[in-house]
């Protein structure tokens, strides 16, 4: 399923818990999956948030590659970019247990970002902070190794399973410093399109809070007000789903 560039750039308007919370509006999906657990977290919490689809790959560093280069896999998923539906985000699964050294680098990552990438997740490590910052590259990892031992990519383009979840190529991501979830392609313009009005149910309560000396009343009216807002969006996106 195509989407406009203007259903991305209104994506990343939103933080990613605001995402997360308009997801469960559409009642696809359990509530406490679809989203990486606290292993994986925003090298650099001061960027805004990302969107883009998943080019997978597992990466080993624990050992030397059987044969080739290091880093000829790399050379096949930048390749592979252009079929995915839109913007890249690079997802590796380190299958070294423990990690041993880092994922990713300057050079890697001034690489993917030069091919269009918007940001890199991996289950491993990251080094080069300061480099990878300065580029303006979002990057999220369960760790930082100063060195990258024997690295290489086992396999481009295969399902990944990285913050407790499993990635598959081309899967829908949305990433800030609070972390990162899926979103599921085919629901993904009807919450771009609901995320002003879902902001707004809870602006409602905020500005009761912050309006003076607050009270059990207005705080009551306050989250009655908001939560008939979120109601009827759910209802909209209920009905959007049936159809």
């Amino acid at each position: 399923m195509a989407l406009s560039t203007a259903t991305l750039e209104k994506l990343v308007t939103f933080d990613t818990p605001t995402i997360c919370n308009i997801i469960e509006l559409f009642d696809v999906r359990p509530r406490n999956t679809g989203y990486m657990d606290g292993r994986i977290r925003a090298c650099f919490p001061e960027m805004p948030p990302i969107v883009g689809f998943a080019s997978t790959a597992t990466f080993r560093s624990n050992a030397a590659p059987r044969a080739g280069d290091a880093y000829s896999g790399m050379d096949d998923q930048v390749a592979g970019f252009g079929a995915l539906s839109g913007p890249p985000i690079v997802v590796f699964q380190d299958v070294d247990d423990p990690t041993v050294a880092a994922t990713f680098g300057e050079v890697m990552c001034t690489t993917y970002q030069a091919f269009g990438a918007a940001g890199l997740i991996t289950s491993g490590a990251g080094r080069d902070l300061d480099q990878v910052r300065d580029i303006g590259f979002p990057a999220f990892t369960d760790g930082t190794i100063c060195a990258h031992g024997y690295c290489h990519f086992p396999q481009v383009g295969v399902p990944v399973h990285v913050g407790g979840i499993t990635i598959f190529p081309d899967d829908m991501l949305h990433a800030d410093v609070n972390g990162v979830t899926t979103i599921p392609v085919d629901i993904a313009a009807e919450v771009a399109d609901v995320g002003d009005e879902f902001v707004g149910a809870e602006v409602v309560v905020l500005e009761a809070l912050r309006a003076g000396t607050p009270s059990v009343e207005t705080l009551r009216d306050a989250r009655r007000e908001s939560g008939e807002i979120v109601a009827r969006l759910r209802e909209q996106v209920a009905r959007s789903v049936g159809a």
